[in-house]
């Protein structure tokens, strides 16, 4: 129960006090000198003060003076005239035991009796509050500067990445023209393409978000650095890429990337020979049943010669790729052409 000091008989007034002395939030009533009229219990127990000790003393001479802060005594003096209000004012009180930080709210009561003025005291502690919000914000900001650091260094890696696969492809085309033997031009210029497909693709992720890939943009400058590096007249062979709005992660947008490189320069090597003008056509599809990635082309057409049709090794990357995607992969005679699809299905 709250402790205070006998009054003369007085409605609201006894009305306030029975509000401070069964409040369990720590009250204080003042009189217009800042003299303590009642304490609620909460208010004693938490600020260890006595009860019986509190009534009568001036508000800064409870306990052992900590109360005794001269902002705050020009703040309540303020209020008491009436030039401005306690709304939230935040201090830090210090007692023999820790700083806490308070906030404080004080109010006139308006009971009729302009000869004595009453102020009504509320202390709240906000000490873990601002704790935990501090410790939240620094562990936010924490957070943050590790994902920015390691969003530089992944994108480091990433063109370091993609400069030293071009510098062993220069290797590898360096050392097709050197050699003799014509299956180890071949082979060699056939690792040459690999080293370029996944160099392509590894450039084009660098140049992309870290957390989603948009694959409109991210395929069609595939392709585009796909042609630069292979296409060497593009009034006579071109790739045109058709791709819905999709955004998906990086780690698709890897496979997805590798799958159309291995197609387009396996278009690129047999669907045109003997100079032969054509298009390639690379198209990305998603609806809510599964998406369908497709690379077509409008050349010779699939081989008709049993030993021709034997899968090599861009085809064994195509199918892995697929399995490692959840997906099916078809080819299909275009005529003309062919057309090679990947398709998920999301059921």
């Amino acid at each position: 129960m709250a402790a205070r000091i006998p009054l003369q008989p007085d409605g609201p007034l006894n009305l306030a006090l029975a509000v401070v002395a069964s409040s369990t939030s720590p009250l204080l009533l003042l009189d217009g000198d800042l003299m303590v009229i009642a304490a609620s219990a909460s208010f004693c127990r938490q600020f260890q003060i006595d009860p019986a000790d509190a009534p009568g003393l001036q508000i800064f001479a409870l306990g052992v003076g900590e109360w005794n802060i001269p902002q705050l005594r020009s703040l309540l003096n303020a209020t008491v005239s009436g030039d401005v209000a306690i709304e939230a004012y935040e201090m830090d009180f210090k007692d023999a035991r820790s700083t806490r930080r308070l906030v404080l709210h004080a109010q006139k009561l308006n009971y009729g009796d302009p000869d004595h003025i009453r102020l009504l005291l509320t202390v709240t502690d906000v000490t873990e509050a601002r704790v935990s919000a501090k410790l939240t914000d620094d562990t936010l900001k924490e957070k943050d500067d590790l994902l920015r650091e390691k969003a530089i260094l992944l994108r480091e890696i990433q063109h370091r990445v993609a400069n030293s696969l071009q510098i062993i492809a220069s290797v590898l085309l360096q050392s097709a023209r050197q050699v003799q033997s014509e299956e180890t031009r071949t082979h060699l210029h056939d690792a040459h393409n690999r080293v370029m497909s996944i160099a392509a693709v590894q450039q084009q992720l660098a140049a992309s978000s870290l957390s989603e890939v948009a694959l409109a943009p991210y395929l069609t400058k595939l392709c585009a650095s796909l042609g630069a590096s292979m296409i060497h007249d593009h009034g006579q062979l071109s790739i045109e890429v058709v791709v819905d709005d999709t955004v998906t992660s990086p780690d698709v947008s890897v496979s997805l990337g590798l799958i159309v490189t291995e197609l387009v320069i396996n278009a690129l090597k047999h669907a045109f020979p003997g100079r032969r003008p054509g298009k390639i056509m690379v198209g990305y599809q998603a609806t809510a049943s599964g998406w369908t990635l497709s690379v077509g082309d409008n050349g010779v057409g699939m081989p008709t010669d049993p030993a021709s049709a034997t899968p090599g090794l861009g085809t064994s990357i195509v199918e892995a790729l697929a399995r490692q995607l959840e997906a099916e992969v078809a080819v299909v005679d275009a005529k003309p052409g062919t057309m090679v699809s990947v398709a998920h299905s999301a059921a």
